[in-house]
């Protein structure tokens, strides 16, 4: 990949230029993150659009599971995943700062920034001279960061600042709705093959729908599985599993 140039300095109309088509790229952008049919596609149309939108080499995102933890999930590169799972590994970087402190991180050089030495010598192993990481949240949660990678350091300027933290806004209301739909996508899914279950377990043993139930529950405990993992067993097998 050729080494990416900054673009130059323009007058006011140039400016007015540019600030109208940042506008439409994020009203496409705002579109095309409500098109995600889960919150895979969303984050993958993230990653891909911050990588045009503020102009990087490319782009990961983490996100928070409990424990305080965080998980690599998407990025544009292989480079990028590395440098995410950098930051799980030694759980240190911009983006895990970023959630932490609730602000924007940006690291100009990673030869000479010190906050994370562990991180820092292993983003200069895969040649990234810059970052810049963006939170995502909501006034709910947080829900992880947006890393922004340059192969230059010194890359990210005082304008790239606020297009990527609007760039961020976006993303997570974007992320947030597309997990609320994972979660209510799960909870049907779950809904049915439960139902599927006790139909099996009513037609089988003669039972009415409640004692049905209460067999798929005290499975549950017994065997310590979730329930909706219960019924897919009896679902898939014909067999309840055995405690």
């Amino acid at each position: 990949m050729a080494e990416p140039v900054h673009p130059p300095s323009v007058g006011t109309l140039g400016r007015d230029s540019r600030t109208e088509s940042q506008a439409d790229a994020f009203a496409g952008l705002a579109h095309d993150l409500d098109e995600g049919k889960n919150s895979e596609e969303t984050l993958r149309r993230i990653v891909d659009s911050a990588v045009a939108l503020v102009g990087c080499d490319y782009a990961g995102v983490l996100v928070t599971r409990k424990g305080n933890k965080f998980d690599a999930i998407t990025a544009t590169d292989p480079i990028a995943t590395k440098a995410d799972e950098l930051q799980v590994d030694w759980h240190e970087g911009p983006g895990i700062a970023a959630v932490s402190d609730a602000r924007t991180t940006l690291v100009s050089d990673t030869a000479t920034d010190m906050r994370w030495p562990r991180w820092a010598a292993g983003t200069r192993d895969l040649h990234l001279g810059s970052v810049l990481a963006v939170r995502l949240w909501t006034s709910q949660s947080a829900l992880g960061a947006l890393n922004l990678y340059a192969r230059s350091p010194r890359w990210f300027d005082a304008e790239a600042l606020p297009v990527a933290e609007v760039l961020g806004r976006h993303a997570s209301i974007a992320l947030a709705s597309a997990r609320q739909e994972d979660s209510l996508q799960q909870a049907i899914e779950a809904r049915t093959l439960i139902g599927q279950a006790q139909g099996i377990l009513m037609e089988r043993f003669d039972l009415d729908e409640e004692s049905a139930f209460k067999v798929l529950r005290r499975h549950s405990q017994n065997t310590n599985l979730k329930l909706n993992e219960v019924a897919r067993i009896l679902v898939n097998s014909r067999t309840l599993p055995k405690y």
